[in-house]
């Protein structure tokens, strides 16, 4: 079976399951009066979700009941075509956001590397929401009494869930977290890998990722260890301008034969008759490794300006929160 959890199937498995996350209502558009209804009784920061994917653009934070309503009649209208056929309006929650992973074999699980990424594009967390314009792991406030939280509270069962409900899953499970008052909450799930948190949790992993995999898969991830590298990566994303609305393809990439020291990912690009174009909105994962965030992102910042191309455009300020 596969294990496919939308906004508010999500929902429902963690009210089941007794797993801390905030309060929510679910509409659609035979329901839309009730949805703004809904909306009427809240108190704003308002946060609309589409319940399914969106190109990373499905989740809104409205700070008026008007314009949260006007933008739950878009949603339901098809403003993301069938992500938004339902909509999740949900509670508001203040804190500072993260990223736990974990792969399953359906009754065991091992805890990967903590992460945090950046979506907004721009600086300070402003502007529209991205694919992700970077990434830390580990990250200073996560502290071994959060994560024995975040274990006890949400991935246990979480994974015991998954059992419960005979759900026959193999894999990763996703855990968007946020920390409010030092209690960890999940924000939603995901059973996959994150982006661009992958780039800066995969680097960490010292243990043999695919023995780790075969692992999950022959139901024998109690008989593994992880092994984890100590020192913090930290990831920085060169995304074209314009992005993430109307952008531009085909800039030559120069640069890369410079950026040493660095892992590179190749993202949004191509091969040209010899020459290395862009290809997307989000080009190159830029990722480096430091004994501390602030060191390894001065390392990705500077082969961030080594790699050119027309109109690149990066934050500068990732980990600024931190």
């Amino acid at each position: 079976m596969v294990l496919n959890w939308k906004g508010a199937i999500s929902k429902s498995f963690m009210e089941e399951f007794n797993i801390p996350t905030a309060n929510y209502g679910e509409f659609t558009a035979e329901t839309l009066d009730e949805g703004l209804a809904y909306i009427a009784k809240q108190t704003p920061p308002i946060v609309l979700k589409a319940d399914g994917l969106a190109a990373g653009k499905g989740v809104l934070i409205l700070d008026n009941i008007l314009e949260a309503q006007e933008e739950l009649k878009d949603m339901l209208g098809g403003k993301f075509g069938d992500a938004s056929s339902t909509v999740v309006i949900e509670e508001f929650l203040d804190g500072i956001e993260f990223s736990v992973f974990a792969i399953t074999d359906g009754n065991d699980y091992k805890i990967l590397p903590v992460a945090k990424d950046y979506k907004r594009i721009g600086e300070g967390d402003q502007g529209l929401n991205t694919g992700g314009m970077g990434a830390i792991s580990p990250l200073p406030f996560v502290d071994d009494e959060l994560m024995r939280k975040v274990e006890e509270r949400i991935i246990k069962p979480t994974i015991e869930g998954i059992a419960n409900r005979e759900l026959d899953y193999i894999g990763f499970v996703f855990f968007g977290l946020i920390c409010v008052n030092g209690d960890p909450m999940v924000i939603e799930y995901n059973c996959r890998m994150g982006d661009p948190e992958t780039e800066v949790v995969f680097p960490r992993i010292k243990s043999d990722l695919v023995e780790l995999m075969q692992a999950a898969y022959k139901g024998k991830l109690n008989e593994v260890e992880i092994e984890i590298d100590e020192r913090t990566a930290a990831t920085v994303f060169l995304v074209s301008g314009g992005y993430p609305e109307a952008y531009e393809k085909g800039k030559i990439i120069y640069g890369l034969e410079q950026a040493l020291g660095s892992l590179i990912f190749h993202a949004g690009t191509k091969s040209d008759q010899g020459d290395i174009i862009t290809n997307g909105g989000r080009v190159i994962a830029i990722t480096s490794y430091g004994a501390d965030f602030k060191e390894a992102l001065n390392k990705s910042y500077e082969n961030a300006e080594l790699i050119e191309f027309t109109k690149k455009n990066y934050r500068r300020d990732i980990g600024f929160d931190l």
